[in-house]
């Protein structure tokens, strides 16, 4: 790649657009927000819009951003599967009397949180060339496991152009391979031209001997497997030299850190985290060192300055790292951050004081996907793209003035204020969900990719 294709490479945040069915369902174990705000009632449109001023507002800063629609939900589909029959109304209503956590499974919006949606490989470090994609089994939660299909026809009908990107499958939906996509996958590297180095971090070993000091959280399931990081690599093309496979604390497990971006992010050379992210914190620091072209600049917080409690309960860690031209970075937090003391405190007298690129912290009110457990970082998929990559995309997902206004107006259009659980089974919801999901394909321009519309 010539010195003028590095320099056009830009780090593109695809971020999910919140859901018609968004609701609080406590649907996923071992995430404390989600649990704890079961049963709540949610504001759908209010979740869409914070989501699209987020978007909004890094364009204006001059962040490259683009779109992923949600999921079709209720997934009637799933309902059917399962032994309900009859019309749509009678199967939603015979679940919401027989069975109500499959129908709150069916109808979450948890596709708003595109960290999850795959693990991405730019066409730097690949040895095609190519953009490498593979959609996350989520095969842990069954609300999550509804997802992966419809997610790769969404990443194929946008990175459509087959010389520039190349789709791989979902791994097999066991134990052994369960994958949470790039939730837990980091790419380190000094210039996003520049090759980088992917950070892997798993919670558990599936197969063979484990390996020397590693253990198992006690409290609550660790979703990613060594296997399926190690899988995944393969399927991209990636050696051991571009690859680091670091192991979760399973005591941060443990207190609700259910995956690592609760308690690291990284961008560029910088890898911002947390005391307890990490079991062999210093062999996963060296090795890092060792395999970098750049010098990483790693940024530790104590566990003296924030407590795990505070480190779940604002999402300091699930804040989006942006690089800029400059080579300083900007912090993403949610609002979340300013309402706990030592986080808050930790961020201007430790983080902004320090020694590191970390320049500015913008707060944004993600509340709604608070609630269930997303911050900033959940609510965006990083794809690095040269210009051509970019000019190859399909479909209208890169964020403008005009989609954005389109795209509020849609939500406006279309999503309701309030949404309880009890709410899931009126079957005009469904008829609502399917209409704004029809109207989205058309407005971004991206062809057919929901079951209804496949027929």
């Amino acid at each position: 790649m010539s010195a003028a294709d590095l320099s056009s490479v830009r780090e593109v945040n695809f971020d999910g657009l919140v859901g018609p069915t968004h609701n609080y369902s406590g649907l996923a174990v071992g995430n404390v927000a989600s649990m704890n705000h079961g049963g709540l009632v949610s504001n759908p449109k209010e979740g869409a819009l914070q989501g699209l001023l987020k978007m909004k507002s890094l364009m204006d800063a001059g962040y490259a951003q683009g779109v992923l629609p949600p999921q079709q939900r209720p997934d009637i589909g799933a309902l059917r599967d399962l032994g309900f029959s009859g019309s749509n109304g009678e199967v939603l209503a015979r679940a919401s009397k027989e069975a109500p956590q499959l129908l709150r499974a069916v109808c979450s919006a948890s596709s708003m949180w595109t960290a999850n949606a795959g693990t991405i490989t730019p066409s730097i470090d690949a040895p095609d060339s190519r953009g490498h994609f593979t959609p996350a089994n989520l095969q842990s939660s069954f609300h999550r496991y509804l997802e992966p299909q419809t997610t790769g026809r969404v990443l194929k009908a946008i990175f459509r152009d087959e010389q520039h990107f190349c789709h791989h499958p979902v791994l097999p939906a066991t134990p052994a391979f369960s994958d949470e996509g790039a939730a837990n996958h980091t790419r380190l590297c000094g210039e996003h031209g520049e090759p980088g180095v992917h950070l892997f971090v798993y919670g558990r070993q599936a197969f063979g001997d484990v390996r020397s000091g590693e253990r198992e959280p006690k409290r609550y399931p660790a979703r990613q497997t060594l296997e399926a990081s190690q899988a995944v690599a393969r399927q991209h093309g990636l050696t051991e030299a571009q690859t680091v496979f670091s192991q979760q604390h399973p005591d941060a497990i443990d207190a609700g850190v259910f995956h690592n971006d609760v308690i690291a992010v990284g961008n560029g050379p910088v890898l911002l985290y947390h005391e307890m992210a990490f079991l062999d914190e210093e062999g996963t620091l060296d090795e890092l060192r060792t395999k970098m072209a750049s010098p990483l600049i790693p940024v530790r917080v104590p566990l003296e300055a924030v407590s795990m409690e505070d480190a779940v309960a604002s999402y300091l860690f699930n804040s989006q790292l942006l690089s800029n031209p400059d080579g300083t970075m900007t912090l993403v937090v949610p609002g979340e951050c300013q309402e706990r003391e030592a986080v808050w405190r930790t961020i201007q007298d430790y983080l902004l004081a320090g020694n590191n690129p970390i320049s500015e912290v913008v707060v944004k009110d993600v509340k709604q996907s608070m609630r269930n457990g997303g911050g900033p970082a959940c609510l965006r998929l990083r794809v690095v793209l040269t210009e051509a990559e970019r000019a190859a995309l399909s479909g209208r997902v890169l964020l403008t003035n005009a989609l954005y206004t389109d795209l509020t107006a849609w939500v406006e259009r279309h999503y309701r204020v309030r949404l309880a659980p009890d709410d899931l089974a009126d079957p005009q919801l469904a008829e609502e969900s399917l209409a704004a999901l029809d109207e989205l394909t058309q407005l971004l321009k991206i062809g057919p990719v929901y079951p209804f519309q496949l027929g």
